[in-house]
């Protein structure tokens, strides 16, 4: 086919790439290796197919992934189309019988007159305006030829992150902030710990709910990173040597030294958001809550963002995306789904859309789509390539990434309501500048 995109890899991003293409009549090939081979974790033929779980979760307009939604429903995002057709009863949450939902979104990509489908493994990034959409388990030849795209230090094989809490929501009135020997700015917050303290923790933590790797996973991830469980089953004092160690960060104030300390680095340049450093984890989600919790200053945290440890390849976004989803040394690259560096089926499919459009409008010669932090899309975009480039972790949807209202409203239910309202007028006026030729 003359004249194409190139699309690589047919999960959700990919297949929503290839519709926003194609349905303003660009041409695509879309690659994919099933059903002739398949990764680790895949067993479906179909695309698109979803293998955590089968939620996409909430389906309200106040929360972070309902706005998201409302902004992709106005691209028309098959992806979504395709989930509501398939839903399931899970309450206010979007949840797709996934069996039914590969099969639709392989319908309708199998349908177009300008795909052509290929099943074939591609092992070296492709000439011409092409989007990269493989997924988390890229398979080791392409990943290689990426690498030495990108330089070696721009690509993770594994997610091993650390929870990530609202600056907003920890009490400063048991937390300070400190570097360690006051080497630094003052970046650092720090949560103390007396010794009856840290022993309630410790002893929660070891004996915590844990998340069951898969055999492919276990290897490689625990030689890049051990998990804080893990960690503190070597004994009591394990953690107090290692991240929750003490000396340094006496109290500012009282000049109390202290037990143990958990330290929180901040996550972004606005520092709205802070991770707990060290606290790499495999701990259940609803089990990070509860122990996480127990740590002074953290009681009513609100975590933004859970720990995770899985096989995951992904790019350093940073240093090498630019907010429209192309590469920084290739404008014709773009690269969209959790390889990106975002996380979540929504997200992913976000990136897969916003690639598709922008692919259309370079291959057009028109002035790429960028969105502003006011939207749920915008901010995801603009976090994941312009936060600091050290320790960069995958980031999914939420209101700490927005930018704030002019306004202060202290109500959040009318908070909430400004910031949907704000996001999609920009989106309404992003879209009806698309769509004038």
């Amino acid at each position: 086919m003359n004249n194409c995109v190139t699309v690589i890899g047919a999960g959700l991003a990919g297949c929503e790439a290839t519709w926003q293409l194609a349905k303003r009549g660009i041409n695509v090939v879309l690659y994919d290796i099933k059903p002739n081979k398949f990764t680790p974790a895949h067993s479906n033929p179909n695309f698109a197919e979803i293998v955590c779980s089968n939620s996409l979760k909430s389906m309200d307009n106040s929360t972070a992934s309902g706005l998201l939604k409302l902004e992709m429903e106005r691209f028309d995002s098959l992806i979504l189309r395709c989930a509501y057709s398939c839903r399931v009863p899970a309450g206010n949450a979007l949840a797709v019988d996934r069996e039914k939902f590969a099969e639709m979104v392989t319908s309708e990509i199998k349908s177009l007159d300008n795909v052509k489908i290929l099943s074939e493994e591609v092992q070296e990034i492709p000439q011409g305006i092409t989007i990269l959409a493989t997924g988390p388990l890229t398979t080791n030849q392409l990943s290689k030829s990426l690498m030495n795209f990108l330089e070696q230090d721009n690509l993770a094989f594994y997610d091993a992150s650390s929870p990530i809490v609202e600056r907003d929501s920890i009490d400063m009135t048991k937390a300070f902030v400190k570097d360690r020997y006051d080497k630094g700015e003052g970046d650092y917050i720090n949560c103390p710990m007396n010794k009856a303290q840290y022993l309630q923790f410790y002893n929660q933590l070891i004996n915590a709910e844990r998340v069951e790797l898969k055999n492919f996973e276990k290897k490689e991830i625990f030689e890049g990173c051990m998990p804080i469980e893990v960690m503190a089953m070597r004994g009591e004092d394990s953690l107090r040597f290692g991240p929750l160690k003490p000396i340094g960060l006496d109290n500012p104030k009282t000049k109390e030294k202290y037990y143990a300390v958990v330290q929180l680095r901040p996550e972004d340049k606005d520092k709205r958001l802070y991770n707990l450093v060290g606290f790499q984890t495999n701990l259940l989600f609803p089990e990070q809550k509860r122990v996480f919790s127990l740590i002074p200053g953290l009681e009513n945290a609100k975590f933004i963002k859970y720990g995770v440890m899985h096989r995951n390849t992904y790019i350093n976004a940073p240093q090498v995306l630019k907010n429209t989803f192309q590469t920084k040394k290739r404008e014709g690259l773009f690269i969209a789904g959790q390889l990106s560096g975002v996380e979540g089926y929504m997200e992913s499919t976000m990136s897969g859309l916003l690639c598709g459009i922008n692919a259309y409008l370079l291959s057009k010669g028109r002035k790429l789509l960028s969105l502003s932090s006011n939207t749920m899309m915008g901010a995801i975009a603009n976090f994941i390539t312009t936060c600091p480039q050290k320790n960069f972790q995958p980031m999914n949807a939420n209101f700490g990434i927005v930018s704030p209202l002019e306004q202060k409203i202290k109500d959040n239910k009318l908070k909430r309501e400004k910031i949907v309202a704000r996001s999609l007028e920009e989106i309404d006026n992003k879209i009806k500048i698309l769509n004038d030729d």
